[in-house]
């Protein structure tokens, strides 16, 4: 990939969206993984075929899209079901995510992945990491607002995914989201003119 990739991460809830709208907001492409992974698993999208072949016709809706409740209880209940799932979808979401970045006609293209840390394969493409971050309460509160689910559900979903401090720990850049998003956006400005001075620094001992 011939662009420069930064790898947009944080735990549910944390506001990953508001930030990437934030680069979006500097011209920045974003590539996003969940929004590339709902591509693939609406009505005729390309994932469809392959996923009704390997749960059967009760994993789709009646409009013929993945049936996400469903296959979110079952993944959560089936570890061999999820290692299925993610067989199928991770190659394709992989696939066209690298496209994209290499699409992009951005300086730098934001790579937005929800499980970045948890990932190897992403973690080796990007050039800098930005974890996004917020208490965990916080988040926890979020999710049950947007989501409209249960507490114990959210930390059910917390407990699969990386902590807080390992997160930070493999983060070149921090976004702190207490929900203020003036603040957020001043500090996305911020790194947005960090990251095109390194771009400039790259291309001057580059040339």
């Amino acid at each position: 990939m011939s662009h420069f990739v930064v790898g947009l991460t944080g735990g549910i809830g944390s506001g990953k969206s508001a930030a990437a709208d934030c680069f979006a907001s500097h011209g920045i492409t974003i590539v996003d993984t969940d929004a590339i992974a709902h591509e693939l698993t609406a009505a005729n999208g390309a994932a469809m075929p392959a996923l009704l072949e390997e749960f059967g016709a009760g994993a789709a809706t009646a409009d013929g899209s993945l049936d996400r409740s469903r296959m979110r209880r079952l993944v959560f209940a089936d570890p061999a079901a999820r290692a299925r799932l993610e067989a199928i979808l991770h190659p394709m979401i992989r696939e066209l995510s690298n496209e994209r970045c290499r699409e992009a006609g951005s300086p730098y293209v934001i790579l937005a992945v929800p499980l970045l840390v948890e990932s190897g394969a992403y973690r080796e493409r990007c050039h800098r990491i930005v974890a996004v971050d917020c208490p965990e309460d916080l988040q926890i509160s979020r999710v049950m607002a947007r989501n409209g689910i249960g507490e114990g559900e959210v930390r059910a979903i917390l407990a699969t995914q990386a902590s807080r401090a390992e997160r930070l720990a493999a983060a070149d850049d921090v976004l702190a989201n207490d929900g203020d998003l003036p603040h957020l956006d001043g500090q996305v400005a911020e790194l947005h003119r960090k990251y095109l001075r390194l771009l400039s620094q790259i291309a001057n001992a580059t040339s």
